[in-house]
């Protein structure tokens, strides 16, 4: 017993490993099933999460050539032994699944033939959320009752490592969903305003025309300056929805981009000043992940700087020497009251730097006064 329960215990590691890498569902679900199958000395094994409406979400195994499974067509449907186990509040295992009635249409002719059968469902309190399906024990005519008892530990644990990530997946899709509001956003804020004062001059230019040349000179040269300022808005716009290159520049490179582009832009005198010694590019300590929602967090607090806050001088400072990640982003701007609820309401950039720093494990702090700048300093901790 316990020389089979250590890599039982390996393996449940590994799937709550997979999940801490932030692998995706798919790559975690895979994984489990291929412990599955070595846990329990299967030829072929599976692991299927229903839709809900009588199908599959996903379907991975293990065990089959992709070859075998193309032959096998689409994803299986959630009747026969399927079904079965997803409807279970208990584990099956039998010598023979031909003789289960609950067999009959269960899979399609290019399936290869099984006959010892272990099905665990996997469960979050009482709701199955989805299945281990084992077949053809090697060695032996039947699974037993340890290799239940093993699939059933990976079964509890595998059920913690579908949750978190579905969970790590969903936040993914937030984080896009905030970078779309944000987006939207500055649109509304800044490039809508400019296009509707644009289109202001440009009505009265028509109207002063001939009562008023000089007038109309000076609502021309009005309007050629907001389409000047409404091209640059629209570039930075552009510019900030292409992914920066963590992996080649490392987040000091793309920091000194988003500086140099932003000065370029709006005419605001921006510094950059990082001390990140031996920084190695690429993901190879772990900071991949990390550093793009730093990146994320500096470009929501220098956009601020410069288009709300009217600042003529920003100072960025990025410091990677200590255990862990500071970034401090200082202007000379306007200032504000950090805690106005209406001004949060109306600029949510605040509070989506404010979640950014909670789920990187870090502290951010809003430093500012009406009339007194304002400096965002957040420290992350380090893998």
């Amino acid at each position: 017993m316990p020389e089979r329960l250590s890599p039982a215990l390996k393996a449940v590691s590994d799937a709550v490993l997979a999940v801490a890498s932030q692998l995706s569902v798919d790559e975690v679900l895979q994984r489990l099933v291929d412990s599955a199958r070595e846990l329990a000395d299967a030829r072929y094994a599976a692991l299927g999460i229903p839709d809900g409406v009588g199908g599959f979400r996903r379907f991975l195994v293990a065990g089959m050539g992709s070859e075998l499974v193309a032959a096998m067509g689409p994803l299986p449907r959630t009747h026969g032994m399927l079904g079965a186990m997803l409807e279970s509040s208990g584990a099956y295992r039998t010598e023979d699944v031909h003789r289960d009635p609950r067999f009959r249409g269960w899979w399609p002719q290019e399936h290869p033939d099984m006959r010892s059968f272990l099905g665990v469902p996997i469960r979050v309190r009482d709701e199955v959320i989805g299945a281990f399906y084992l077949t053809e024990k090697v060695g032996a005519p039947t699974f037993d009752e340890l290799d239940q008892e093993l699939i059933e530990l990976l079964a509890a644990h595998a059920a913690i490592a579908i949750t978190n990530a579905r969970l790590y997946e969903r936040s993914r899709e937030l984080s896009i969903l905030s970078e779309r509001n944000r987006l939207a956003l500055e649109l509304h804020d800044v490039v809508s305003q400019k296009l509707f004062s644009l289109n202001l001059s440009a009505d009265s230019a028509a109207t002063l025309w001939h009562r008023d040349p000089p007038g109309a000179r000076a609502q021309l040269d009005r309007v050629r300056e907001l389409a000047r300022e409404s091209l640059a808005e629209l570039r930075s716009l552009i510019l900030g929805l292409r992914p920066a290159d963590l992996a080649h520049d490392g987040l000091e490179g793309a920091l000194r981009k988003e500086v140099a582009m932003l000065g370029r832009v709006h005419g605001v005198d921006v510094e950059l000043r990082a001390d990140c010694p031996g920084r190695p590019t690429g993901d190879q300590d772990g900071n991949g992940e990390r550093e793009i929602e730093v990146l994320r967090i500096a470009q929501e607090a220098l956009h601020n700087a410069v288009r709300h806050a009217a600042a003529r001088r920003v100072i960025v400072r990025l410091d990677g020497r200590g255990p862990k990640l500071s970034l401090e982003v200082t202007d000379d701007g306007v200032g504000f009251d950090p805690g106005d609820p209406e001004l949060r309401s109306r600029h949510l950039g605040l509070t989506s730097m404010e979640e950014r720093a909670r789920e990187l494990g870090g502290t951010l702090e809003l430093s500012s006064a009406p009339g007194k700048g304002t400096t965002v300093r957040l420290e992350v901790p380090r893998p």
